[in-house]
């Protein structure tokens, strides 16, 4: 079984998406740690770039800290390198092609592989063009996370049915970010995906209160948070970590 897929085991999954380096990669640690400890099932580590096109201004923010304070992917691998001997769950990156492609794509993949990272998200790729990375990522065992969005329409059925690791769907049109109300048609998208594919989805963009975590996690396999974490590490800066720990335990409490 791959490991992502142990996210899902025990009941909804809670994912929690934390910018590595913002404010310092201390910070980062002890909030993938406190998110861990409080039931984050997977835990998404976001690498930096000055150009991240999904993102709302809370997640750009973060990227802009984080490079401003001289993050790069090596200081990464070697943090997360570090994580891997106490944190068991499950983690992925999330990046953007030229990120990898800067890097060197099987030098990025294998190096993965190399410091336990179990899958990839590349919110920009479109699925048409995964072929690009994907054999690198079959040869090293990184799965390489498909997303659907409201927009993909007539392509979902293809898109489910390819599907690794998890599939990530997208709540809402636009970028990343905390909303009111999430109003898409989601529970005709998550049975298509249901239709084509055992792979499990979770939901994100747009989830930030305990009671549209619990919503999302009802018709799909768990529910997606960053923005509104992101948030708590920038309003706390050093100190975040515990508001963190005790934010994730609310939300996964609500889905359980």
């Amino acid at each position: 079984m791959s490991n992502i897929k142990k996210a899902f085991e025990n009941g909804k999954a809670f994912i929690a998406f934390i910018t590595c380096g913002d404010p310092d990669l201390e910070t980062t640690a002890a909030a993938v740690r406190a998110a861990a400890a409080n039931g984050a099932d997977l835990i998404e580590l976001g690498i930096p770039f000055s150009d991240p096109t999904a993102e709302g201004p809370v997640i750009q923010g973060a990227n802009l800290r984080a490079l401003k304070g001289g993050i790069t992917t090596d200081k990464i691998f070697a943090f997360v390198r570090e994580l891997r001997r106490d944190v068991k769950v499950p983690m992925v990156f999330m990046t953007y092609t030229n990120v990898v492609f800067s890097y060197g794509a099987e030098r990025f993949i294998s190096a993965c592989r190399d410091i336990g990272i179990d899958g990839l998200i590349l919110p920009e790729l479109p699925f048409e063009e995964k072929e690009e990375f994907l054999p690198l990522c079959h040869k090293y065992g990184v799965e390489l996370v498909s997303l659907i969005a409201p927009t993909s329409q007539n392509r979902i059925a293809m898109i489910a049915k390819e599907a690794e690791g998890f599939l990530y769907i997208v709540s809402s049109l636009g970028v990343t970010g905390t909303r009111e109300e999430i109003k898409t048609d989601l529970a005709s998208i998550i049975k298509v995906v249901r239709e084509n594919t055992d792979v499990p989805c979770a939901i994100g963009f747009g989830i930030s209160t305990p009671e549209q975590a619990k919503k999302m996690a009802d018709i799909s396999d768990g529910a997606i948070v960053g923005s509104a974490i992101i948030k708590l590490i920038e309003q706390y800066g050093k100190d975040a970590p515990e508001h963190v720990g005790r934010y994730v335990k609310s939300m996964k409490d609500a889905i359980r």
